[in-house]
């Protein structure tokens, strides 16, 4: 079922192009994000017949922050950057093997807006927002209307962790969690990391790169008071970053106040073709995310999900890429191949 994760029309849309200002707060630039083909190309110096099979009339909408316009080159209708939120028409081939849940997360629905997959971890989505509708999402089909839209709607899900101990990690996902104001954010997040058998939160996010304002003040407050309170409890932040072109300065200072705060960083790529399928892409990345303080801690092979098939890569290609990077990069600058393989136990290591 397709749902829009759009936060809405967008109002006062102020300067465009790359050379555009910072607007003044995250919650501006999200209103403020690109919505419309014809502007980001012309952000960007491109015309139609330059990017023939674009697909302007999606059902999975275009939403890209001007912050990120600005970092891919203009007139470069290659621009990696640019390929991972282009809505194409290929995306509405049907090809064999690619699905509307590629990794299962319908069978692992227990209660509203909890997944319980993993027999010691469980997923909340906290939110069907983002701050980017990537093209490759694998939740891009996902009934984000049957999750918990306010704290007291979590109060049944948040029962089912009490009962089961055996669940010591609860992952913030989405959609993107950080698409919620602080309060709200903090509120879920301070019930969850109150039970006593949860011994660590994870929060998975794509805004530090997309939108960096989304870190503020309060924010970081928020974060230290949970990771260095009386109980303690580790706040692991695992980024999504594909191409070491994300990576600049205030992506960089983002994670320094992070890890000030008490966050451990990670992050999370996937393979994609026409973005990071070389090695000198994947090496960029890995030592870009280390000199900033981020594992690269996973590498997925792309999830199989109905509208994705033109970014998958072999796997035999992401595990010479991968092989290739341990005898260059310290082990821990090289991430782990992987792919989700619904129904089973775990992620699949593949190298």
């Amino acid at each position: 079922m397709e749902f829009d994760r759009s936060p809405g029309p967008a109002a006062d849309a102020g300067p465009a192009g790359p050379a555009a200002q910072p607007v003044a707060t995250w919650q501006t630039s999200l209103r403020q994000a690109v919505r419309s083909l014809d502007e980001l190309l012309g952000m960007l110096g491109l015309s139609r017949e330059e990017l023939p099979g674009l697909d302007a009339t999606s059902s999975f909408p275009l939403l890209v922050p001007r912050e990120y316009v600005q970092r891919m080159e203009v007139g470069n209708p290659r621009d990696p950057l640019l390929a991972q939120v282009l809505p194409r028409a290929e995306e509405n081939l049907q090809v064999d093997g690619f699905g509307l849940d590629a990794v299962g997360d319908g069978p692992s629905a227990r209660l509203p807006g909890i997944l319980h997959k993993y027999q010691s971890r469980a997923l909340l989505i906290a939110t069907g927002l983002c701050a980017v509708h990537c093209r490759y999402c694998f939740r891009r089909h996902y009934p984000y209307e049957d999750s918990p839209a306010s704290l007291a709607q979590w109060d049944e899900s948040l029962r089912y962790l009490e009962k089961n101990p055996q669940i010591d990690e609860v992952i913030l996902s989405g959609g993107d969690p950080l698409s919620l104001g602080n309060a709200k954010l903090f509120g879920l997040l301070g019930r969850v990391a109150s039970l006593s058998h949860v011994s660590r939160v994870r929060i998975h996010t794509r805004f530090p790169v997309m939108i960096p304002s989304r870190i503020d003040s309060d924010f970081l407050e928020r974060l230290e008071a949970i990771a260095f309170g009386p109980e303690g409890k580790p706040v692991w932040i695992v980024l999504h970053v594909n191409h070491a072109r994300e990576i600049d300065g205030p992506l960089v200072e983002v994670c320094q106040r992070l890890r000030r705060s008490g966050a451990i960083l990670l992050n999370q790529a996937v393979l994609l073709r026409g973005v990071n399928d070389t090695f000198e892409s994947q090496r960029d990345l890995c030592k870009g995310l280390a000199d900033a303080g981020v594992v690269p801690y996973y590498l997925h092979q792309l999830d199989r999900v109905a509208g994705t098939a033109h970014f998958e890569c072999d796997e035999q290609l992401g595990e010479s890429i991968v092989a290739r990077l341990r005898t260059e990069l310290s082990g821990y600058a090289t991430p782990r191949f992987v792919r989700e393989i619904a129904g089973e136990a775990s992620k699949t290591v593949i190298l």
